[in-house]
């Protein structure tokens, strides 16, 4: 496939995700990072968005639930190149209803190469990147040439 370049923003919108088992632990991390993450827009999905909110006063848009599709509207707007990190707290011992939708996440996040943290020490390597605060061309999909090889 083609590929184009796009400019990841020094202000980045995030999405914070975390299973049950995991909300704890991306609470923590965020409480430890509010201070880095409150230059960026947040987004997360339901109980998560709100549990961050709630603790550490730092605004989040909120999506659904995770298994009500709040997994799927994040990734609607990976795809529509609307978030640019994707911190994703799953808990890999324990299979929850819709892992086809957490496998379809972890795959748009990887197809439109944004920076994907999965556990507390990925985050805290992504946070303390020197690329974090600044702007980053990656390499992405052309996907105009894409539809038109289709035609």
């Amino acid at each position: 496939m083609e590929s184009t370049t796009r400019t990841i923003r020094a202000e980045k919108n995030i999405a914070l995700v975390a299973h049950d088992h995991c909300k704890s632990s991306l609470l923590a991390w965020v409480k430890k990072n509010s201070e880095q993450l409150k230059t960026h827009q947040l987004f997360g999905t339901g109980t998560t968005a709100n549990l961050i909110s709630q603790h550490t006063g730092l605004p989040v848009t909120g999506m659904l639930s995770g298994p009500m599709g709040g997994d799927q509207q994040i990734g609607a707007m990976i795809a529509e190149q609307k978030i640019d990190v994707l911190i994703f707290f799953w808990d890999p011992l324990n299979a929850v209803p819709h892992d086809p939708d957490v496998k379809a996440l972890l795959r748009l996040a990887t197809v439109w190469n944004i920076p994907v943290a999965t556990s507390p020490a990925t985050a805290d390597f992504i946070i303390t990147s020197p690329y974090f605060n600044c702007d980053l061309d990656v390499v992405i999909p052309d996907y105009q040439h894409y539809l038109k090889s289709r035609s």
